[in-house]
């Protein structure tokens, strides 16, 4: 069966200029909603349908969720959904300018109850600080959970965020795959947190770095050793490959840094005079000081290939 009808509403926001421009993507100015975490899209859906007056966001980090999603928009036949596949931090510091949102919601976040994973947790005082600063004026955050210890957590984390809190204890109508899975257990009440934006917390937006790129004069692919770097930025070069014909090398990387994990393939190719040495066509790369250090460290482990031919 097919997954999805259509990509229009997908925005590719890593070949995309930063922040978007959303009245351009939706083709229109009007209240921006997000939904955090919106699983299979009923809610985001229904949500379009009932306020046709909102543009609406939806951030998921699956593609197969994005794929339902998909299919539910077009079924729908609503126009006022877009879709990011992105990490909800990474998509708040690099894609919306401050006091551009009117609505935030996330219905059933993951509470990661092992103390160990606590750093997951969605609603952290610093996650808390960056949605008040791309909250507009007396923007709203809503979020509803089947854990009374999850909230309890998001509660501690309020004070200096910029948040009025008020919950209330309420019965199943939200018509969610996590709602029904929770219904079916049995539980009957939900805890729905509402956060009124009373003061303005600045948080900047984080700009794209200039990534340079490399070339060196010399090359040897049969000398060439994988490396990694590990700190604040971790980099780890995972796979080669080379193509002697064609006088073109792979290298498959991974960069974790700040939150931020991307991979990617950097490519050796034999230009005269020379070799350059590139993130590779078709790779998606949010341009960050890590994809610099990749390419600084492929080029320095390519120029060593040169050192270890001449002893």
């Amino acid at each position: 069966m097919t997954r999805y009808l259509s990509l229009q509403p997908l925005l590719l926001w890593q070949d995309m200029a930063r922040p978007l421009d959303w009245s351009q993507s939706f083709a229109r100015q009007a209240p921006l909603h997000m939904e955090i975490g919106f699983g299979n899209g009923e809610f985001l859906v229904r949500t379009a349908q009932e306020h046709p007056e909102w543009n609406c966001v939806g951030i998921e980090l699956e593609w197969a969720s994005g794929q339902r999603c998909l299919r539910r928009i077009a079924q729908a036949q609503v126009s006022n959904v877009r879709v990011l596949l992105a990490e909800a931090r990474i998509a708040l510091e690099r894609l919306f300018v401050p006091q551009s949102l009117h609505h935030v919601c996330a219905l059933f976040p993951c509470p990661w109850p092992k103390e160990r994973h606590v750093k997951h947790r969605l609603l952290s005082h610093a996650f808390l600080t960056l949605l008040n600063s791309r909250l507009e004026a007396a923007g709203t955050v809503q979020m509803v959970t089947d854990q009374a210890p999850y909230l309890d957590w998001v509660l501690t984390q309020l004070p200096a965020t910029g948040f009025a809190a008020q919950w209330e204890t309420v019965p199943p109508h939200f018509s969610t795959k996590y709602e029904r899975k929770w219904l079916e257990t049995g539980q009957q009440a939900f805890y729905d947190l509402r956060l009124d934006k009373t003061a303005h917390v600045a948080s900047p937006l984080i700009e794209d770095v200039t990534v340079q790129t490399h070339r060196i004069a010399h090359f040897d692919p049969t000398a060439f050793a994988l490396r990694q770097a590990h700190g604040a930025i971790a980099v780890v070069c995972k796979e080669f490959l080379y193509d002697p014909q064609r006088r073109k090398g792979l290298v498959w990387v991974f960069v974790t840094e700040d939150g931020l994990t991307q991979d990617f393939w950097i490519e050796i190719a034999g230009i005269e005079p020379g070799w350059s040495i590139r993130p590779a066509r078709g790779c998606s790369v949010v341009p960050t000081l890590g994809v610099q250090m990749a390419l600084d460290l492929v080029r320095d482990a390519a120029q060593q290939t040169t050192s270890a031919a001449l002893h």
